[in-house]
């Protein structure tokens, strides 16, 4: 399984980005997607996460600003950053709850990260 993250970038604050996440490989279902981020220095956190069955979660500091959403049938996850800020400079990671064709329970797999960049 593949998660390949596209969109990132340099913005200045105030302006908008949208993130795209695509799983590939053999992939059987998935049971939710997210994104998470980790600034320089610090932890790695949730941004945001959506299920199949369109519930969606958001960390607080990105709520109202953030839009989580997917294509099911194209296993893609997108983030809508909106009104962003210098604080939201971060690597961005994609995240899958995966189950493969091989194995029977969910795994979580990662994307590589796409580096996000907001100028004051």
């Amino acid at each position: 399984v593949q998660l390949q993250a596209s969109g990132g970038g340099l913005v200045q604050a105030g302006g908008s980005l949208r993130l795209s996440c695509a799983a590939s490989g053999s992939i059987f279902s998935i049971r939710r997607m997210a994104w998470y981020r980790q600034a320089p220095g610090k932890q790695r956190e949730l941004v945001a996460l959506i299920t199949t069955d369109d519930n969606t979660n958001y960390a607080g500091s990105v709520k109202g600003r953030f839009t989580i959403s997917s294509d099911n049938a194209k296993n893609t996850v997108y983030l809508q950053m909106d009104s962003l800020k210098p604080e939201d400079t971060a690597v961005y990671y994609c995240n899958a709850d995966v189950r493969t064709y091989r194995f029977g329970t969910f795994s979580p797999y990662w994307g590589r990260g796409t580096q996000v960049t907001v100028s004051s």
